[in-house]
């Protein structure tokens, strides 16, 4: 969906002349959705695929730690970015998609992308005791 724009790109709604943060800005239940760390990768392999078994998904991110992988599926679920699907049977299985609203989120992690790939890296740790 376009928004109608002013000079500065910023949409032409009243939300987006707020003097402070609010939860009903779209901005701020965006960022809220992909809050945390490991959300934008989590959301990443999901768009890759049509659903992943919990394992499968925890295979893709090998680092990631099952309490906060957990974490993580549950506020995307809350925010209506994933589908929790639980089959019955011994054992049952829980699988994790994107919802239609979830899947809307490739553009925006790939306009975050190319933001910050025109953004010089900081420093590290090892280069800021060099100066």
């Amino acid at each position: 969906m376009t928004h109608r724009t002013v000079s500065q790109g910023l949409p032409d709604d009243p939300r987006a002349r707020v003097t402070a943060p609010a939860p009903g800005c779209p901005v701020e239940i965006a960022l809220a959705a992909l809050r945390g760390r490991w959300t934008t990768l989590i959301v990443r392999e999901l768009l890759r695929v049509d659903s992943y078994a919990y394992s499968e998904l925890a295979a893709t991110l090998p680092e990631l730690s099952d309490k906060v992988l957990t974490e993580r599926l549950a506020q995307l679920v809350a925010a209506g970015v994933v589908l929790r699907t639980r089959t019955p049977g011994w054992p049952p299985t829980v699988t994790y998609e994107l919802t239609p609203h979830g899947k809307e989120l490739g553009p925006v992690l790939q306009a975050l992308w190319d933001w910050g790939a025109r953004v010089p890296a900081p420093p590290t740790a090892e280069e800021a005791d060099d100066t």
